[in-house]
């Protein structure tokens, strides 16, 4: 399948799962992503990403990588360990062609998470993200996003881009106690630069 039918056709699955769009960072659910490409169309593989650093907010964390949950949204890091990101690992690797995607908790387990701050980031903060073959790769913020759940930017933030770029992710907003989840993603777009 073409990649821009793959990608039509990713958008219209991802339409049926926008009311499962992040049960709480605290807890184990993520945003509907698309599924991962099929084998065929998946470019060669390259080291995964091992550490990102965002040095205005002083976080910095090792990556694990993350997959899809049984209802298609994204896996996120152990709640139990709220300053662990993670690598969505069906999006590009960080310096590749497209949005390479990080997310990470806003809190978890009685503490503060690794993206407890990423709200206070701005545009022209870096972002600086190590490879597993030693290399590191900065990138840009360009704009930093607050957004309803419910209404989750799927295509912003998982489709196609020309260049490298990033997307980092966390909950906000206002706290929903009965449920146990914030109601709002805080959102950080960037571009590669070195």
């Amino acid at each position: 399948m073409p990649r821009n039918g793959f990608q039509r056709w990713a958008g219209a699955l991802l339409a049926l799962f926008s009311a499962l769009v992040l049960a709480g960072c605290g807890t184990d659910a993520a945003a509907p992503a698309p599924p991962p490409a099929p084998a065929s169309s998946a470019p060669a593989p390259a080291p995964a990403p091992a550490w990102v650093n965002l040095p205005s907010i002083g976080a910095r964390s090792s990556l694990v990588q993350l997959g899809l949950n049984p209802d298609r949204t994204v896996e996120v890091p152990p709640v139990g360990q709220p300053l662990q990101a993670g690598w969505y690992k069906y999006s590009p690797v960080p310096g590749q062609t497209g949005p390479a995607v990080i997310l990470g908790h806003i809190d978890g387990n009685h503490q503060e998470g690794i993206f407890w701050r990423l709200h206070d980031m701005k545009a022209g903060d870096q972002v600086v993200v190590g490879g597993g073959d030693g290399r590191t790769r900065t990138f840009t913020v360009t704009k930093v996003d607050q957004v309803a759940k419910k209404t989750f930017p799927t295509e912003a933030v998982y489709g196609d881009t020309t260049d490298p770029e990033l997307r980092l992710i966390t909950c906000g907003g206002a706290y929903d106690a009965a449920h146990h989840n914030y109601l709002d993603n805080i959102i950080v777009y960037a571009k590669l630069v070195t």
